[in-house]
């Protein structure tokens, strides 16, 4: 990614108050002295069998960009490719009625879109949202002493892959209990991080945790420090990782953590893997001062997010190293 991200031209408007060069989740753009644009888009190939759900999770997912700014949701615009020679289109009928479930949920407009004739289906959407300029959450506001919150449980890219290879079916609890996670919204684990001052967040996507917190890391000059003991994780996700159904791009993202990340010997294989897996529509990685942790924390089971785990610390060590032990 930092290959394709060295291309981009450089942007120097003043009213450009995020873009791609910090790595966050969307870019931000000054419309008032009070009021931001925030727009992020994303989409991706079927990650579970049922069209109504994959709907549901896209939608979570792209909305998901905007909340881990800071910002509230307007409107969306969904993209489709669809092979309308092999999958009738009442099939992604049930797609869109999944997202247009969960963008009912966000108080989000879908406003319209974009569809081309493809060989592999594939869906997401352009998300649009507003956001206080001096309110926003972004990767370079993480200070030393920092509490590292995660919001959501590891483990999506290890089961959906499970799903893919037969190893686990999508009536399984374990794999339900997957898709209620992807397909929960991250409003109110915003909420609770903007009522409470937290200034440092992203959402935790298809770089896994570890390639998430890193780029919070450099775009804060900071380090971080990890527990694996306390990551909240799916059923089965470890028991999963262990018969194998580990994705490619969880792989690639522990490959691509191997120069920052410095591991205790007590850390398990399988804890490894999940630093890195590839999230679907995670949770927020919140960056909390420590004074305010117990008044987050209160916020966020007040607004029943699917966790709200303290998994680690912000260092003044190196910017972009992490330290990952099974206890701190």
């Amino acid at each position: 990614m930092a290959q394709v991200l060295r291309h981009l031209p450089s942007v120097e408007d003043p009213r450009v108050l995020v873009d791609a060069a910090t790595r966050d989740d969307a870019a931000v753009f000054r419309l008032a002295e009070d009021r931001a644009l925030v727009a992020t888009v994303d989409f991706f190939t079927p990650i579970v069998d049922d069209p109504a759900a994959w709907g549901a999770i896209a939608a979570a997912n792209a909305l998901s960009d905007l909340y881990a700014m800071g910002a509230r949701p307007l409107f969306a615009l969904d993209l489709v490719a669809w092979p309308r020679e092999a999958l009738p289109f009442e099939l992604l009928g049930e797609v869109l009625r999944g997202a247009r479930e969960v963008t009912r949920r966000a108080g989000c407009l879908l406003l319209g879109g974009h569809s081309i004739d493809d060989a592999e289906p594939k869906f997401g959407m352009v998300a649009l949202g507003e956001a206080h300029p001096d309110r926003l959450l972004t990767n370079a506001a993480a200070r030393p002493g920092d509490r590292l919150v995660l919001t959501k449980p590891l483990g999506t890219g290890i089961l959906a892959t499970a799903l893919k290879r037969g190893l686990l079916a999508e009536t399984d609890p374990a794999m339900r209990a997957a898709i209620d996670t992807m397909t929960a919204l991250n409003d109110g684990a915003m909420r609770a991080a903007l009522a409470h001052g937290v200034r440092a967040a992203t959402d935790v996507t298809g770089f896994g945790l570890l390639g998430h917190l890193g780029n919070i890391l450099r775009a804060s000059g900071v380090g971080a420090e990890l527990a694996t003991d306390r990551l909240p994780l799916l059923p089965r996700a470890a028991e999963l990782v262990r018969a194998g159904a580990v994705p490619g791009g969880t792989r690639r993202n522990l490959e691509a953590a191997a120069e920052s990340v410095r591991w205790a010997e007590d850390v398990a294989p399988e804890a490894r893997i999940l630093c890195a897996d590839a999230q679907t529509s995670g949770g927020l990685l919140l960056c909390v001062p420590p004074e305010r942790e117990e008044a987050v924390l209160e916020a966020l089971a007040d607004e029943a997010t699917p966790a709200r785990a303290v998994i680690g610390r912000i260092t003044a060590a190196p910017a972009g190293t992490i330290r990952i032990a099974r206890e701190l």
